[in-house]
């Protein structure tokens, strides 16, 4: 495996560290009045979740994993624990739910999603930047009410609530950004 300095630490690299690996959150780069550089980073650990704040040097070395990353489609739910299948070899795998967080609810029957390996073990899930979803629920347009940037809430069919612009109405469909939780544009 590649090894890179301290300071060449960004977000999303993923790193082995102290007999884990750990993803890197934030990275902020800190030049002390006394004393040397180093990288401030914010890890967390693939495996079981947990945080950790570390300190890298220039000097200091560390390992970066590459992952391997395979679309597979999702199958169903079961028990708090996610099943897809690989659409070429039809092996299927299971991840926990709350691995997607807050993004969960536009996890959709037969979507096909990036997973990503490290060496046949499937440790992380990404969702597709833009999903459809339909609004059920949201309130009237007032006439005259179009002054600049004037969104209302709605609710979805999945249960999320998005602010939308005032012209979307119940029923229609609209793309959501899963990145920033936010309206996209009409489907």
């Amino acid at each position: 495996m590649p090894k890179i300095n301290g300071n060449e630490i960004r977000p999303g690299n993923v790193l082995e560290h102290n007999g884990g690996l750990w993803a890197a959150v934030k990275v902020e780069h800190v030049k002390p009045g006394k004393g040397g550089a180093f990288a401030q980073v914010e890890l967390r650990n693939l495996r079981n979740g947990s945080k950790l704040n570390e300190r890298f040097r220039s000097a200091d070395k560390v390992e970066r994993v590459r992952l391997e990353q395979k679309d597979q489609q999702f199958l169903y739910e079961n028990d708090g624990m996610l099943v897809f299948m690989d659409t070429e070899t039809y092996d299927q795998i299971e991840l926990p739910a709350e691995l997607l967080g807050d993004r969960r609810p536009f996890l959709q029957d037969g979507m096909t999603i990036v997973v990503e390996f490290y060496e046949n073990e499937a440790l992380n899930a990404t969702l597709p930047q833009k999903v459809t979803c339909t609004v059920e629920e949201t309130e009237p347009v007032v006439k005259g009410q179009t002054a600049a940037n004037s969104f209302k809430p709605a609710l979805l069919d999945n249960g999320v609530k998005v602010m939308v612009p005032p012209f979307v109405g119940p029923g229609e469909a609209i793309v959501v950004n899963t990145e920033t939780m936010e309206y996209s544009e009409r489907a």
